[in-house]
């Protein structure tokens, strides 16, 4: 990303600001959120502004707000305040902060909304608070497909906008690709039996926190792959466990990515580990083969987990037609989630404006268990990125209930199952940039292949 005192780090939000702009018949407010207390209210969490903001603005500043009008664009922020920089150092001025961003900026008490003003929604009461005082009138906190007191032509402008990434949004997911990669081979060299997860975690965040990072989303590194989203890190890791790292790096623009890898913690997998990994690669290599402007995002999906079924048949693990078996649901009793999402600004990029961000008009969850659970469903365009993350999950409250199983148990081959007892969770995830032609994979050289895991495993 340009440095922010470069002409085109000021023109790439200028042009974004133009574009939201001409979409518009109206006034737009953005705002950039206000940080959260821990406890007390000295104690704070880590400010990190809203998402929309940033995309528009490109600098974290507490308590703005932009607002977009089709004439042009002011920023209102809090004057630095004297006394708080025996605290914090000196701030910027307002000035200066107009310099830097190649933007109008006046003092926040100055904005004043007098006539209908779109805007988009916050989950965090604080932030709309400031919403509804800004704007003289109630904003209720929301997220999901509900997306209560917002203007929907504006959500529908900036879902347009974000779904594609420019180039300058692109650089800075390259760079968040590029430091999760150096994360990922710290973790894998720094895996051996009698370490705690944490110590990997540790590992991991240093190469985050050192460039100058911070994690997306909360890591997950558990040897219990099972559980899809396990953020306790105080298990020890022996000898026989695989452990799954799901970990990604933010880059200070806020900027994300997103990647899953699963290794032996004693450096080689064992035969079983080995033939079910193999599985869920090849599942994850079609999928990414299918990704391509025009194709649907759920056909994707579907590709993966057809593909998941024929090495699980293969192994035995199931018996039957791969088509017939994947119409009765079979590929969602080891997979139960879906393919992936959309990447950017967000882990789950844009899931603040619900399923209108992640579906097309007209598309909504399809209420089969093995695809209630995507959450994008829109033909893929160029510039767009997605992750694509198929898995293979031993889950005892899916394979233990008669209930969730049902009519499956008769293609099921438990005595297979019972000889797969030592693959807990694998999950192989990649950021995937959708090209004029095909598909790029962002994070593509972090090693995946099981040989080149084991040898990244005992590199020094």
């Amino acid at each position: 990303m340009p440095s922010e005192t470069s002409s085109s780090y000021k023109s790439v939000f200028a042009a974004r600001r133009r574009r939201l702009a001409d979409k518009l018949g109206g006034p737009a407010l953005i705002i950039s959120g206000l940080a959260r207390a821990r406890n007390y209210r000295a104690n704070r969490y880590p400010f990190r502004a809203e998402s929309h903001f940033l995309y528009f603005v490109g600098k974290a500043l507490e308590g703005a707000a932009l607002v977009v009008r089709p004439d042009g664009s002011i920023l209102y922020a809090e004057p630095p305040d004297p006394e708080e920089a025996l605290w914090t150092g000196p701030q910027p001025t307002l000035e200066q902060l107009a310099t830097e961003l190649g933007l109008e900026v006046r003092p926040i008490d100055e904005l004043r909304l007098e006539e209908p003003t779109a805007t988009l929604p916050s989950a965090d009461a604080e932030t709309a608070f400031l919403q509804s005082d800004l704007l003289g009138r109630d904003i209720v906190p929301a997220s999901g497909p509900e997306l209560e007191g917002i203007d929907l032509a504006l959500a529908d402008a900036v879902i347009e906008l974000r779904l594609v990434h420019d180039h300058a949004a692109l650089t800075e997911m390259r760079a968040a690709a590029a430091v999760t990669e150096r994360a990922h081979r710290a973790g894998m060299r720094a895996t051996r039996p009698g370490l705690r997860e944490a110590a990997i975690v540790g590992a991991m965040d240093a190469e985050i926190v050192g460039a100058g990072c911070t994690h997306a989303y909360q890591p997950i590194v558990t040897r219990e792959g099972e559980v899809l989203h396990d953020e306790r890190h105080h298990r020890l890791l022996e000898a026989g466990d695989l452990l799954l790292a799901d970990v990604g790096a933010e880059s200070p623009g806020g900027w994300a990515s997103d990647v899953t890898r699963t290794w032996p913690v004693s450096g080689q997998y064992s035969g079983s580990q080995r033939a079910v990994y193999e599985v869920v690669l090849a599942s994850q290599l079609a999928a990414i083969d299918a990704v391509r402007p025009g194709v649907r995002y759920r056909d994707v999906h579907r590709v993966a987990g057809k593909k998941l079924l024929e090495g699980l048949v293969a192994l035995g693990l199931f018996h039957g037609d791969v088509e017939e078996l994947y119409a009765r649901g079979a590929a969602a009793l080891f997979f139960p989630h879906g393919i992936g999402h959309l990447l950017g600004l967000d882990v789950h990029d844009l899931e603040d404006l619900g399923d209108r961000a992640g579906y097309a008009p007209g598309r909504a969850r399809s209420q089969n268990f093995g695809d209630r659970y995507l959450r994008l469903d829109r033909d893929l365009v160029s510039g767009m990125v997605v992750t694509i993350e198929p898995g293979y999950y031993r889950i005892p409250y899916l394979l233990e209930r008669p209930e969730e199983v049902g009519e499956l148990e008769s293609a099921l081959d438990r005595r297979v199952l019972a000889e797969l007892a030592d693959v807990r969770g694998i999950r192989i995830e990649d950021d995937v940039l959708v090209t004029d032609t095909g598909a790029e994979v962002l994070t593509g050289s972090i090693p995946k292949a099981p040989a080149d895991v084991e040898a990244a495993m005992r590199a020094a």
